[in-house]
């Protein structure tokens, strides 16, 4: 009777030790991971933007689930061929089995929800993303033109803005750097992208349009990215919460040099981004560059030229 509590002492140590175990290593792991990847490797900081965060969180949560579902799965498929492999001696087909209604039902009932999860995550949190502030809650209102390739940017005065009138910014392709042979270095010319200024903290609703074909504005460290269609204004909304410089890109395969479609978006503080508006309007850009620039308003017509009678006379 000693010997057998003996042994159940012993086992429940060996379990107590091995959890402990399994808990500092999973401690030092994470004690080990950057911000970076316990951002789950999405690019940029936490409190960047306010749509970043919460974006991030689901898609770190997302993977913390497939990855507890790829372990599990795993783990099935490695049972399967230690407990049902060929032993010795054994010949012939090995028992077959079939019908295992469990078995079925946990295959079948698991993806449905794993998908109705996901489906119900995804659908609440691009519902919060592609909400647009009120009109009278704007801060900055920015029109935005994709064209190939490169970006136009209207600043359209708003109620209890501290400037009069709208401004506005025409941005050319980005440059590469090119050495003494003239061979480019694959290198950007960065002070020369098309630059958006933003008030760090103000919310900013975003009107995207383009002058040709489909674009997409998209700035990988907001964690978020919206179309530009033509013909059609897509909308967003945000808040800017962390000043610094981020790099911008078309997200949409536009043509040839679709990646030179680069720009900069400064996040500065509201008296920088004052002065910015008014070195725009000193510089003569008032007023906007609207609909009236845009490519496809300027195609030739697809009628059959005609020649009136009297012309031809």
């Amino acid at each position: 009777m000693r010997l057998v509590e003996r042994s159940n002492v012993r086992k429940n140590h060996r379990k107590i030790a091995a959890s402990l175990a399994l808990a500092a290593v999973a401690t030092v792991t994470l004690a080990g991971c950057t911000a970076q990847e316990l951002n789950g490797f999405m690019p940029g900081e936490p409190g960047t933007s306010d749509l970043g965060d919460m974006l991030a969180t689901f898609w770190v949560n997302s993977w913390i689930v497939l990855l507890a579902l790829g372990i599990f799965v795993w783990g099935l498929i490695i049972w399967a061929n230690v407990a049902y492999r060929r032993r010795k001696n054994e010949t012939g087909m090995p028992h077959q089995m079939r019908y295992h209604m469990p078995i079925e039902m946990l295959f079948t009932i698991v993806p449905i929800i794993l998908v109705a999860g996901f489906f119900a995550f995804t659908a609440r949190d691009q519902a919060i993303a592609e909400e647009t502030y009120p009109t009278d809650d704007v801060d900055v209102h920015i029109e935005v033109y994709g064209k190939q390739w490169a970006w136009d940017f209207n600043y359209i005065a708003v109620d209890g803005s501290p400037y009069d009138g709208d401004v506005y910014y025409q941005g050319v392709q980005a440059e590469e750097v090119r050495d003494e042979n003239g061979n480019t270095t694959g290198e950007i010319v960065e002070e020369n992208l098309p630059t958006l200024y933003l008030p760090v903290g103000a919310t900013v609703t975003f009107d995207l349009k383009s002058r040709d074909v489909a674009h997409s504005f998209w700035v990988p460290e907001f964690h978020y990215k919206e179309d530009t269609i033509p013909g059609k204004t897509n909308q967003f909304s945000m808040v800017a919460e962390r000043e610094g410089t981020y790099i911008g890109k078309c997200a949409e395969l536009c043509g040839e040099y679709h990646s030179m479609m680069l720009f900069k978006v400064e996040v500065v503080s509201q008296d920088e981004y004052n002065d910015y508006i008014q070195s725009l309007r000193d510089q003569g850009n008032e007023g906007a560059v609207g609909d009236e620039y845009d490519r496809n308003n300027q195609n030739p017509g697809t009628k059959v030229p005609v020649i009136e009678h009297d012309e031809a006379e």
